[in-house]
């Protein structure tokens, strides 16, 4: 029965992705007498956590009853007080949290200030799912940076566009409309200058009815130079575009801030943006998960400096061919096959014809 409650949380957690930065996404279910009286889940920063919209939910008939959540209630004073004055006050007598909570500031502290409040409590329902939820906060919360996910589709022989430049469309609807989600639950969307100049993208989420959602994810243009066009398709697109350049001239940065983009000087690497700057930044702003889309030079300066935590690789059933068809990922590579990077946790998913290889990244 527990199994229930906790697949519901869970539930409830996933639907909150990509809306409560810099807090992770959380779901909780009050339950009594084998069945759900209460439940909730993480609203935006400063208002209230999933344990506290459940309870309130419950209302009295929290008292007695068992909380299930994604993740340790929290213990501290931050834009809301802590969760657990607010489970102990509402009379709940048993607690299932699926992960301790990777915040320094509360690291198991919750679960503690339960157990001495008299509440039994169990961790471990639900867990490998729990922490893929929490990966963009733990990242965010213990290093100041976001979790970075890779995405690019290719063909079965490795291309990801014709000799010509052509991309659209490699993969088919399904991985697509996959995409789609993928990008609405992240802070923000990356590419490079060569992928916004080829393919002049929009970078934004977008229902099936081909509608940009309420909630746009960050756009940002790597542009060492400042090269992105004033009238590229994305600055008209509702949403914020942060340019990241590493020099330009004045008369291009004028045009693109009266074209509405916001120009950051990141400092520099090699005459290129510094990736590991630029992700500081980021982190500044609370961006806590960022999902890069392209293109290969951009993906290979990430993965030679292990800035890649997530791959996500779709794999369509065409042959483009040519030796001069782009592959998607380029920078320095490895040396030896002994160097080269292997995924973690991997797993095979099928969208309509297409294959999607989905993995970690775990440097050391």
């Amino acid at each position: 029965m527990g199994r229930e409650f906790i697949e519901r949380a869970l539930e409830l957690a996933w639907a909150s992705v990509g809306e409560t930065n810099p807090n992770p996404p959380v779901g909780a279910v009050v339950a009594r007498d084998g069945r759900i009286v209460g439940e909730g889940r993480t609203q935006p920063a400063g208002q209230a956590h999933a344990e506290v919209v459940a309870l309130r939910h419950a209302g009295e008939l929290a008292r007695g009853a068992t909380l299930y959540v994604t993740l340790e209630p929290c213990s501290h004073y931050g834009r809301t007080p802590p969760c657990t004055d607010a489970i102990i006050a509402a009379g709940v007598v048993e607690v299932h949290a699926s992960i301790v909570d990777p915040n320094p500031q509360v690291a198991g502290r919750g679960l503690e200030l339960l157990r001495e409040a008299g509440i039994a409590v169990m961790v471990g329902e639900g867990r490998e799912e729990a922490e893929e939820l929490a990966a963009p906060h733990a990242m965010f919360i213990t290093t100041g940076m976001p979790l970075v996910t890779l995405k690019f589709a290719m063909s079965l022989d490795g291309k990801i566009a014709t000799r010509t430049g052509d991309s659209k469309w490699i993969t088919c609807e399904e991985s697509r409309r996959y995409v789609h989600r993928l990008r609405a639950r992240s802070d923000a969307i990356v590419v490079g200058i060569g992928t916004a100049l080829a393919d002049d993208p929009q970078l934004t989420v977008r229902d099936e009815n081909d509608q940009p959602l309420p909630r746009q994810p960050l756009r940002v243009v790597v542009d060492s130079r400042g090269n992105l066009r004033p009238d590229a398709a994305m600055l008209g697109q509702p949403g914020k575009t942060l340019v990241a350049v590493s020099e330009t001239s004045e008369s291009r940065r004028d045009a693109l801030e009266s074209a509405g983009a916001e120009v950051f000087f990141a400092p520099t690497g090699n005459g290129r943006v510094d990736l590991r700057a630029l992700l500081t930044e980021l982190g500044r702003r609370e961006v806590t998960s960022v999902f890069v889309e392209g293109g290969g030079a951009l993906a290979g300066s990430l993965f030679d400096a292990r800035l890649v935590h997530r791959v996500v690789a779709f794999v369509a059933p065409v042959i483009i061919g040519g030796d001069r068809a782009l592959s998607p990922i380029g920078g320095q590579g490895a040396t030896l096959m002994s160097d080269a990077i292997r995924l973690n946790g991997v797993r095979i998913e099928r969208f309509g014809a297409d294959v999607a290889v989905i993995g970690r990244c775990d440097f050391v």
